[in-house]
């Protein structure tokens, strides 16, 4: 197991819990649920980024077992659901007092798990499936994928040829670590920091502030969405003392707050790592340094080390190759029992490369429509506009390729601005635009913005 062989190697590493400011050593925690090393089966951990969840993720990443990171917020009938589909041998969830066919088993005095009665293996978990993580535009029951070991081994080492992590680094577990863009900031800073911080605090609430100038973060990560309510708020107008770098990825960032966050680290001496990745590649697939935020706004940079990307010439498709592509998908127990690589991650993106050598993605395949006959890229469309309108978050939708459908949460934008940015850039007439004030952005578990069920809303009223 090379991540956790890396992982206790960082003999110092501690685990910190925000809220009572107790640390625990590395050494003491992945090894403290007493747990035989060659039993195999399936358990999911329904994960809060509490140090309970941590102690059980290190400590069952040490044995055979197959581990579901799944968020603990998920929905109970979907909990439910998973549960029968998959029917696993453990089940960590401390939201729950009781789950049918069950038993609780006490493992320590911090952590309880659900055991299944009567188990019985019915397949064969396939040796090199070790975490299973649903993809990020999952709704409703999770499509997870297959991961192995090395997957993400690979993967870490690619992400520490470029993250400036050093021994001395406190790290909030700030991202949700059942997601892959969580899971990829714990594995490296555990390879890496210092301290991690277990906190459930939301950045956008005043007691993650708090905890970090308590604990003194040195690092932040989000989505795009994240730093344009940071920037909302004013947190690029003074320094954070204890930050020394930040990353995002989940999308493009705009090109006006690309500039104010370059402004933000050439004044108090931050780095800013913009990062393009997905699931099935176990994380990081590009990355962006702060020079490059002055880059055009679609660039997503450099493949990450090891890695390479191909543009499919028929359908402008961007192709990636890496040791990092995971083993497939599972949407039932059985398909467990497989784990297959592909040589090329087909990444459902449009992009291009730049004769500076940089990549720069154009668009989603699924988001394009065609606005009687003239074909539109909507990630496009919503660019312009965000640069119209001085970074200020919109969302376009496709009202069944008759209109374009633009979304805004902030009142004092004017939509007439919206309809003639539209009508001047793109040469569309307004009335063939519908711009429609939102209180606020429906966000799915990760913090993106949910475009499914925005579009979704928006049939339901074409």
């Amino acid at each position: 197991m090379k991540i956790l062989e890396n992982v206790i190697a960082n003999k110092n590493l501690l685990f910190t819990d925000a809220s009572t400011g107790v640390s625990t050593p590395v050494g003491t925690l992945y090894r403290s649920l007493g747990l035989n090393p060659v039993e195999k089966g399936l358990i999911f951990l329904y994960n809060d980024n509490q140090v309970p969840s941590i102690e059980v993720l290190l400590n069952f990443y040490g044995t055979a077992h197959a581990i579901a990171v799944l968020g603990q917020k998920l929905h109970p009938e979907f909990k439910e659901r998973l549960e029968a589909e998959y029917r696993p041998k453990y089940i960590f969830d401390p939201s729950r007092d009781e789950v049918q066919g069950y038993s609780l088993k006490e493992f320590s005095e911090t952590v309880k798990i659900f055991a299944k009665e009567d188990y019985q293996p019915e397949v064969t978990i396939h040796p090199d499936i070790k975490i299973l993580l649903s993809t990020s535009g999952t709704t409703g029951v999770p499509k997870l994928v297959k991961l192995s070991d090395e997957n993400l081994y690979q993967n870490a080492v690619s992400i520490l040829q470029y993250m400036p992590i050093l021994e001395s680094d406190v790290v909030p577990l700030n991202v949700p670590i059942n997601f892959v863009y969580g899971f990829s900031i714990f594995t490296t800073n555990c390879m890496r920091a210092g301290r991690i911080v277990c906190t459930d605090k939301d950045i956008m609430q005043k007691a993650f502030w708090d905890e970090m100038e308590e604990y003194g973060y040195s690092t932040l990560g989000g989505v795009p969405y994240l730093y344009e309510n940071l920037n909302r708020i004013g947190f690029f107008r003074k320094d954070s003392t204890s930050l020394r770098y930040m990353t995002h990825t989940g999308g493009v960032i705009n090109a006006e707050l690309r500039k104010t966050i370059f402004n933000y680290c050439l004044e108090f001496n931050k780095q800013f790592f913009a990062q393009y990745g997905q699931t099935e590649a176990g994380g990081r697939m590009a990355y962006l340094t702060t020079d490059g935020l002055l880059e055009e706004e679609t660039s997503i940079g450099t493949p990450v080390h090891g890695g390479s990307f191909q543009i499919d010439e028929e359908t402008d498709e961007l192709l990636f190759l890496h040791s990092s592509i995971s083993g497939g998908y599972a949407n039932k127990l059985e398909d467990l029992s497989t784990y297959e690589q592909p040589k090329l991650l087909h990444t459902g993106d449009t992009g291009r490369r730049g004769q500076n050598g940089l990549y720069y993605i154009t668009g989603r395949i699924k988001r394009i429509m065609k606005l009687f006959g003239i074909r539109l890229n909507l990630d496009e469309v919503e660019f312009i506009l965000k640069n119209e309108l001085e970074g200020n978050t919109v969302v376009c939708l496709n009202g069944n390729d008759k209109k374009i459908i633009v979304l805004y949460d902030n009142i004092e934008i004017d939509p007439q601005t919206i309809t003639e940015t539209i009508k001047n850039k793109l040469r569309i007439n307004p009335q063939y635009v519908r711009t429609e004030h939102i209180e606020s952005f429906p966000l799915s578990q990760n913090g993106k913005i949910n475009y499914p069920l925005l579009q979704n809303l928006q049939h339901e009223n074409i």
